[in-house]
């Protein structure tokens, strides 16, 4: 087990955990935002960071300190903590963003990796190659190639008491992804992010996203510590959170206030165009939107950059209390509404559920059924592979209704969509006290049909018959032929 990083709660892939930052002297509790400090602009400062909105971590950019030579000298002089006054962990990364939007840049592993902790950060980043999305698999390939040289450059290269990342890349090839997740988990550094996303978010890719970082996962270790890098909007944290990832930073907080964009946990407005604050942040309780854009450029830049933090940090809070009270996926799917493109993220998350069930906890608070998706959550799938594990007798009556009268059968036992069958002395044992709407859907039946296929398969020997409440022909079809069926809308309970 990696000693920097330890779990608290779980819920789906989402974790409440404490990173350990021995340089810094510090434990970070996760999910955690890291705010973006550009070293050469200061919208709100590191201290203000810690002290007004909790930020435990930060995160700047050392190859820019590196290449400007009065920001270089005072980081060599002061250090990293003393030149941005942050008490909490600082976080820097290498030029690789540059080297992404450039095509080259005048570092080394070794050199900015040595640069990093001469100025005193308390977690460095090698120079990775972030291959973006969609390119030919032979570039991907390749360039992944070097990143994990560079990775193995890293790991020679003495940093002290400093932790080092190890960036996952390999562009929207799952196998290269899975590929790059397992060496990067093999060496010895300390912290992972998944590289090369923003492309796929700035183009509302949230389902591809998804499916970078479910490969990436598969590939590293459950004590892993994830990054989900340049992941700076907070619609779509609890998505990223339930997929499994720990460390989320954000620049978006400045660069959208830059252009007079106010950030809510459903999308971004522009503040021309809002006439109320739906928001009770201390900016939003004393300033209207008139107020806002009476102020000057920076005056209203730092407000609403002041703003967007409140709310960015704000989500975090709720996605750790989500996790902890066991209801996060029920959360992911209240912001999927928000937007299209992250209905199908949380769609692609649930492609997923069989990697996120290892995880899921067994049993937790109320499971609630609110859309057709919730068919398709890691419990229903658990339940159904659980099923071939329960003692059947010889005939046995599955009932939407009441249990069979008299002695036809030897056992009556509950149906409940999605979950299919099961013994009623499990009603009360979680899932199975689900709260779902008296309008059953399509979805909640099908997943229950394919309950009663599962529980038959597993027991062939088993006569069973079936009472449901007017399901569709085409949901029964799912039922096994040898199946008696008796619609309980007709015959009565």
């Amino acid at each position: 087990m990696r000693e920097c990083f330890e779990l608290r709660d779980v819920d789906a892939g989402g974790r409440i955990g404490e990173l350990t930052v021995p340089r810094a002297d510090v434990t970070v509790e996760t999910p955690a935002l890291l705010p973006v400090i550009n070293p050469n602009l200061d919208t709100i400062s590191p201290r203000r960071l810690a002290e007004e909105f909790g930020a435990e971590i930060l995160i700047t950019n050392s190859y820019i300190i590196h290449g400007t030579e009065d920001v270089r000298e005072q980081a060599l002089e002061e250090g990293l903590h003393d030149m941005l006054d942050f008490p909490g962990a600082i976080m820097t990364d290498s030029g690789s963003f540059q080297l992404s939007e450039y095509g080259d840049i005048d570092v080394t592993t070794e050199e900015i990796l040595e640069f990093q902790r001469e100025i005193g950060s308390d977690i460095g980043t090698p120079v990775d190659i972030p291959t973006p999305p969609d390119v030919s698999r032979e570039r991907a390939a390749e360039e992944l190639e070097t990143t994990q040289e560079r990775l193995e450059v890293a790991e020679g290269v003495d940093t002290g008491d400093m932790l080092v990342s190890a960036p996952v890349q390999g562009s929207t090839y799952p196998d290269l992804r899975e590929e790059a997740g397992r060496h990067a988990d093999a060496t010895d550094l300390d912290v992972f992010p998944v590289g090369a996303v923003v492309p796929l978010m700035n183009d509302y890719r949230y389902d591809d996203m998804v499916d970078v970082v479910a490969a990436s996962k598969r590939g590293l270790g459950a004590d892993a510590p994830v990054h989900l890098f340049g992941a700076g909007h907070p619609m779509m944290f609890a998505l990223g959170v339930a997929m499994g990832c720990d460390l989320f930073d954000s620049a978006a907080y400045a660069l959208y206030a830059r252009d007079d964009r106010y950030l809510t946990v459903r999308g971004t407005r522009q503040l021309e165009d809002l006439d109320y604050f739906p928001c009770s942040c201390p900016v939003c309780a004393e300033h209207s939107p008139d107020d806002l854009l009476a102020l000057s450029d920076r005056e209203r830049e730092e407000e609403l950059a002041a703003h967007n933090l409140h709310v960015t940090f704000e989500e975090i809070r709720r996605i750790k209390q989500a996790i902890r009270a066991g209801n996060l996926l029920e959360l992911v799917e209240q912001r999927a509404r928000a937007h299209p493109a992250m209905l199908d993220g949380y769609r692609a998350l649930l492609d997923h559920a069989a990697q996120l069930e290892s995880s899921d906890p067994v049993s937790k608070g109320s499971f609630f059924y609110t859309s057709h998706e919730s068919a398709r959550r890691p419990e229903v799938l658990r339940h159904h592979e659980r099923l071939e594990r329960l003692a059947v007798p010889d005939s046995l009556f599955l009932t939407e209704g009441e249990p069979a009268r008299g002695d036809e059968f030897e056992a009556s036992w509950r149906v409940e969509p999605p979950f299919g069958p099961f013994p009623r002395a499990l009603s009360k044992s979680y899932p199975l006290t689900a709260e779902v709407p008296e309008r059953t859907d399509r979805a909640a039946l099908e997943a229950a049909a394919e309950g009663v296929a599962r529980l038959v398969a597993a027991n062939p020997e088993t006569e069973v018959t079936l009472g449901h409440r007017g399901w569709p022909a085409d949901v029964l079809e799912a039922v096994p032929e040898d199946v008696d069926l008796v619609d309980l809308t007709v015959e009565g309970d």
